[in-house]
């Protein structure tokens, strides 16, 4: 599959235009758990954030220690993949960054105390664009 640079310009445009993603967790079965989810790729630290609710299944299912992840991102014949390891924080700070980023790309969030942040630090980026 071809790598993608995350410092070339038409890869961080890709990650700031409004996209939705897939975020596929695993099941404990080993059964892959895929969602749309809107996400955020910081490319200086490589680390690309989900918020979700404490009680999702992704967030159980990260919780649980099935911590590798990938978030796909389509647009027509673009396309990228971040594969990485995830955790769930409660962390108000890092929840709050969370919900800033995501803003900035999709919208403001509903307020929700259940609120959680998926952190995946990226190892791998794949994809075409």
């Amino acid at each position: 599959m071809p790598s993608l640079d995350p410092a070339d310009p038409d890869v961080v445009a890709f990650w700031t235009e409004r996209h939705l993603c897939t975020l596929t967790t695993l099941r404990a079965d080993g059964c892959p758990h895929v969602v749309p989810v809107g996400t955020t790729l910081d490319v200086a630290t490589m680390t690309a954030r989900v918020i979700t609710r404490v009680d999702s299944v992704k967030a159980r299912n990260i919780a649980a220690g099935r911590t590798r992840v990938a978030v796909c991102q389509v647009d027509g014949r673009r396309w990228a993949t971040l594969e990485g390891t995830a955790r769930v924080t409660q962390d108000s700070d890092e929840v709050a960054e969370a919900v800033s980023r995501y803003a900035e790309r999709y919208r403001q969030p509903r307020v929700n105390p259940e609120r959680v942040a998926v952190i995946i630090d990226v190892a791998r980026m794949l994809g075409h664009i």
